[in-house]
């Protein structure tokens, strides 16, 4: 690396290293203990097995070697004396180097000679421990020199002392330590980077609230999960302002920037000061460039660079194809591009890439996107090619960088053939910032002499774009079918003017324009409206114009699964992901599958499924800072909807706090309606009612879906709060869905409006139930049938329906009604087995839906214990010594015990509990 790289800032080295930047010995112990308790317990293990001298505690600088080191002391209290030998680089280079402090309060005498230091030393350690053991904790022990190695090896050897050292690896210990590591005499715990689970458990204990998704990721990427670092990072967040508080959720306003971040600089700079010139060039190359092939790069430094610079950790090369090399930790990459200056940027490019543009065919959309960034900050260097430009910009909205991506469209000029398709790209961007006007004016830039000369498919792709703008603003989203019915009549001129384009493009171009047409049908939810013509599509070839024949799938599984054909929607989902997986997977179209199956599994009770797919989203910080909150709002409304509120509220606050931040396509307002149902769920009215307040006052509307789901989340919330006028609310929802044929929803509505039905109401929930498919509509019907018949067997079976979809406020709301029926008919066995069932959902449920009319007498706690005993078959006198009791208590018990439950034999009581 250049001078300017070791240079700049002044004394790299001493600031690096200096402790205060990251907190006092006890705040970084503090880290340590919150994310190595699993190590901190191996650790003290091996101290406190008497065959063990010891342990070395190894991993990567920064790693928290030191800080643990610490807190397996402190761990081990007032017992253990302990002393701490500090190895420099000086140190390593003078005899007794680490023992200076300890030599310099021996006689005189005792120094003369090896045997003489050995012994003094010691007999002072020894002294100084007064009977208690002793503990030396050696930092850096790599470099130790040979007679303080000596000393401390006698110290181990006659049981004076046991060693804790640190190194980043064992091999790196003086020879005859590394001995003992190999014979298993010195234990060793390598300490690995936090995952971001436990990345997640830290910022928690340490912020002391919830914290985003978006946080977690964030952090842990930028940083490698190394704690030393990710200590500074979180408190130069906070200090720049970028670490907000917002609700009592933690979250970040824009992305990380390394740059200016003083510590992870410092780091960087103290670890590459060590590093010969040759290597500190392939780290400011491979900063630059992100990646390179072992070919090119061992053709400018030779493989014997590259292979030092592997084992030490700086690289890392694929195994595979290329062998593409890379640095191992990417925020080291990030650091020293903030170093380079404009010249040393260029001399680096030419190094590697020569004077001419790359081939764009040959390059991946990682490669474009670091040359297109590199061409940028060389900032007076003719800009890439408009191709080259805009294929960056695609590539960068794939990989959510929607700044990037508008800067790319910059330089294209409006003679560029490109340039109207930088147009649609920028607006895609702005759509993606949730900048809907932006992206409308970014396509009113298209003036009429552009529109004449595109071809038939651009011009369907730009009428396309226009209208997935309009559709987001206010007031405009109702021109949209006429924008489209105009599109297609100027294709239709098109297609009469000129016969001489290419076989097909005409009807890829109507494709497109009927495309928009179904997505603002089902925007709308307008479904039956479309249902035919989707099916029409999916009969139709894949290969004729996959894109659009995936995007049609996709419409049509929300389309079926909306109009009550739940079951066909799931196969299709699946027919799909298969066709999905034959074939490029871009980002866009992985991103609305995920949406449309979401859809779908929400509706149909498959709560699990829906987080599953949530968690198996991709997490690079940049696909986090636009859709982390969408992700989290994804799994609240799953366990909202499972009856689960404890679970959805972290993760619903969450996706609240980044929503109020980045607003994405309307879906604040479902935040807050779904926070609000989970807060009622819980009993807790009045954090339910100021969500409900901040609900209703959202402007702006989104698609049918994101509105139903907010409508019924608020209306349920209000059912729970008592809101006498919520049931009627969701009669009228429920009738205006039956009114479009969206039967799904419309029997979702009638299932939380029923609660306490009318038997009218029960027949229409019937009678919807009857126009959908799988399991939420059985468990609809047979609550309906149950409750009109007065049927206890019919609703217990609802409740094993709901049961087997975890769906436990469902099925209590079952069982209660089921308890009722059976105490009016008189059938004994039914009530028992309906009573402790419910008995025990209580357990489990925030708060029963519907409690039965009169409670049946309830064991206590006593009484089940005994119970639960007596039903194994265990004798009373057994039981008693069991439990501590007298024989006479436990006959009385379950004398209590047969008369709560009306049975008259122990035999009867196995199964009941």
């Amino acid at each position: 690396m250049s001078a300017e790289l070791l240079n700049r800032g002044g004394g790299v080295a001493a600031r690096a290293v200096a402790p205060d930047l990251v907190g006092g010995p006890s705040e970084r112990q503090t880290w340590s203990l919150l994310a190595r308790t699993h190590d901190l317990a191996r650790a003290s293990k091996q101290l406190e097995s008497p065959e063990s001298y010891g342990v070395v505690l190894t991993g990567e600088r920064g790693i928290g070697k030191s800080g643990l080191a610490r807190a397996v002391v402190s761990s081990l209290g007032p017992k253990i004396h302990s002393l701490q030998l500090r190895n420099t680089i000086a140190n390593g280079r003078t005899p007794y180097g680490c023992l200076g402090f300890l030599l310099a309060r021996l006689p005189s005498d005792a120094v003369g000679s090896a045997t003489g230091i050995l012994h003094g030393v010691t007999s002072l350690i020894r002294a100084e421990a007064a009977g208690r053991k002793t503990l030396l904790i050696v930092d850096n022990a790599g470099g130790m020199d040979p007679m303080s190695t000596g000393v401390l090896l006698n110290l181990m050897v006659t049981g004076t002392a046991k060693v804790i050292s640190t190194v980043q690896r064992a091999s790196d210990l003086p020879s005859d330590f590394h001995r003992l590591v190999l014979e298993g005499q010195l234990g060793e715990v390598h300490l690995n980077t936090l995952s971001e689970e436990q990345t997640k458990q830290v910022l928690g204990s340490v912020l002391g609230h919830y914290v985003s998704s978006t946080l977690v990721g964030s952090l842990h990427s930028a940083v490698g999960g190394n704690p030393m670092l990710l200590h500074a990072l979180l408190d130069e967040q906070r200090h720049s302002g970028n670490l907000v508080l917002n609700d009592s959720v933690w979250t970040l306003r824009d992305r990380i920037k390394l740059e200016g971040a003083t510590v992870v600089e410092d780091f960087v700079r103290s670890r590459l000061a060590r590093e010969p010139q040759a290597n500190r060039t392939v780290v400011e190359l491979l900063a630059c460039a992100q990646r390179a092939t072992l070919v090119d790069l061992a053709g400018i430094f030779g493989t014997e660079v590259l292979v030092e610079m592997e084992e030490s950790g700086l690289l890392t090369v694929e195994r595979a194809d290329e062998h593409w090399v890379s640095l191992r930790d990417n925020y080291v990459g990030e650091v020293v591009r903030g170093w380079l200056t404009t010249r040393r940027r260029r001399e680096l490019r030419l190094m590697l890439l020569g004077p001419k543009e790359p081939d764009l065919h040959g390059l991946a959309a990682q490669d474009l996107l670091s040359y297109a960034a590199w061409m940028h900050a060389c900032e007076d260097e003719p800009a890439p090619s408009a191709s080259h430009a805009l294929a960056a910009g695609r590539a960068a909205l794939d990989d959510y960088d929607p700044n990037f991506a508008i800067q790319c469209t910059l330089s294209l000029d409006k003679n560029d053939a490109e340039w109207v398709p930088g147009q649609r790209l920028k607006a895609a961007a702005y759509l993606m910032l949730d900048l809907p006007l932006h992206a409308a004016q970014a396509l009113d830039e298209v003036g009429e002499s552009h529109i004449a000369a595109l071809d038939p498919l651009e011009f369907a792709e730009v009428t396309a774009a226009k209208c997935q703008a309009m559709t987001w603003i206010d007031g405009r989203s109702g021109m949209v079918p006429g924008v489209i019915a105009a599109g297609l009549d100027t294709l239709a001129r098109k297609a009469g003017a000129n016969g001489a384009y290419p076989d097909g493009i005409i009807e890829r171009a109507r494709n497109r324009l009927n495309l928009c047409g179904y997505e603002y049908k089902a925007y709308m939810g307008e479904y039956a409206a479309i249902v035919a013509a989707l099916e029409d599509e999916l009969a139709k070839d894949p290969a004729e114009d996959r894109e659009h024949w995936l995007r049609s799938a996709f419409l049509l599984i929300e389309a079926r699964c909306v109009l009550g054909r739940e079951l066909e929607a799931q196969q299709l989902a699946r027919t799909v992901s298969r066709q999905l997986g034959s074939g490029d997977r871009t980002a866009p179209l992985e991103e609305a599958f995920a949406r449309h199956t979401f859809l779908v599994l929400l509706l149909s009770g498959q709560w699990r499924k829906c987080i599953e797919l949530m968690r198996r989203a991709p997490s690079t910080p940049a696909r986090l800072q636009y859709r982390g909150a969408l992700t989290e709002l994804g799994v609240g409304l799953a366990y909202a909807y499972a009856g689960k509120p404890s679970q959805a509220l972290e993760p619903l606050r969450s996706a609240v706090a980044q929503l109020e931040l980045r607003p994405a396509m309307n879906m604040v307002k479902v935040a807050y309606a779904a926070t609000a149902f989970a807060y009622a769920q819980l009993g807790n009215s009045l954090e339910a009612g100021r969500y409900l307040d901040l609900y209703r006052t959202c402007r702006g509307v989104g698609t049918y879906f994101s509105e139903s789901v907010a409508e019924f989340c608020a209306e349920m919330a209000g059912r729970w709060m008592g809101d006498p006028e919520a049931k009627h609310r969701l009669m009228a929802r429920a009738h205006l869905d039956i009114a479009k044929e969206r039967y799904t929803t419309a029997g979702i509505c009638l299932f939380g409006a029923t609660v306490e039905g009318t038997d009218e109401e029960y027949r229409l929930l019937e009678d919807i139930a009857g126009r959908r498919q799988g399991p939420l509509a059985k468990i609809a019907a047979e609550l309906a049938l149950g409750s009109q018949m007065k049927s206890s067997r019919r609703l217990l079976g609802a409740a094993d329906e709901a049961a087997a979809l975890d769906l436990q406020v469902v099925e209590a709301r079952c069982v209660a009604m089921a308890l009722d029926f059976a105490r009016d008919a008189g059938e004994t066995t039914a009530a028992r087995t309906a009573q402790l069932r419910l008995e025990r959902l209580e357990q489990s449920v925030s708060a029963l839906p519907i409690q039965p009319r009169s409670d049946a007498p309830v064991l206590t706690e006593r009484e089940r214990q005994i119970a639960k005993l007596a039903g194994k078959g265990v004798s009373n006198r057994e039981i008693a010594m069991d439990i501590g009791v007298s024989v006479r208590t436990v006959e009385g018990h379950l004398y209590q015990v047969f008369t709560k439950l009306g049975v008259s034999s122990r035999g009867e009581l196995n199964g009941l509990l």
